[in-house]
């Protein structure tokens, strides 16, 4: 087993620990620090992990949710199972011929 690093979004939890329960609840605190982003924005950071941040809705989002950025970015150790390779699994479909068959009658057992 290999592991790999990965870094946790935590932002619904933090949302729900404050009392927002819907995406659009960030909206407006959002609006009021200067950050403008659309409904949709917002959805796509609530619900999946950004690849990329803007520092200042990082600031903006610590600051409506009373928390730090290691709150809302948590670095894991995940533990991985290597999976073999398609080839390495056994002969391939080149390799394989077919086996002769002996066909056997009741009258042959004589």
């Amino acid at each position: 087993m290999t592991t790999r690093t990965v870094i946790r979004w935590n932002l619904r939890q933090l949302m729900a620990q404050n009392g927002m329960f819907a995406t659009t609840d960030l909206v407006a605190p959002l609006h009021e620090r200067g950050v403008e982003i659309s409904r949709q924005m917002v959805h796509r950071i609530a619900t999946k992990p950004p690849q990329r941040i803007n520092l200042d809705l990082l600031a903006a989002l610590c600051d409506i949710l009373s928390c730090t950025p290691n709150d809302l970015l948590e670095v894991v150790q995940e533990q991985i199972r290597e999976t073999p390779a398609v080839n390495d699994s056994g002969p391939g479909i080149g390799e394989l011929r077919p086996i002769r068959v002996t066909i056997r009658r009741p009258s042959d057992n004589q």
